[in-house]
């Protein structure tokens, strides 16, 4: 399995409704990739801005390219939430998932 990580920073003004984006369409969205295997997503506020940090789980790196294109690493972030970042990783890095807990 392969983990996915990718960080974006929003205001504190535009947090809620970054978050409500992701809970309601873009995570959700992934689903009709093959080999998706489900996500986590944290918060953190920092005072001046907050932080999210998407994990997403795919099974291969097959699956990542589906996803994300041939160039696997580049970051997809769809326009509606480009407008409430302020700034985000333009790459997302990629690790070999060794052992997971559920």
């Amino acid at each position: 399995m392969i983990t996915r990580i990718w960080h974006g920073w929003t205001s504190p003004a535009n947090a809620d409704k970054y978050e409500q984006l992701l809970k309601s369409e873009v995570l959700p969205g992934i689903h009709r990739i093959p080999g998706y295997r489900g996500a986590h997503l944290l918060r953190r506020d920092s005072g001046t801005e907050v932080e999210f940090v998407t994990l997403t789980y795919f099974e291969n790196l097959d699956a990542v390219k589906a996803f994300a294109g041939e160039d696997y690493e580049v970051a997809v972030v769809p326009g509606e939430a480009r407008k409430l970042l302020d700034h985000f990783d333009q790459r997302s890095a990629h690790y070999e998932t060794i052992f997971k807990v559920d």
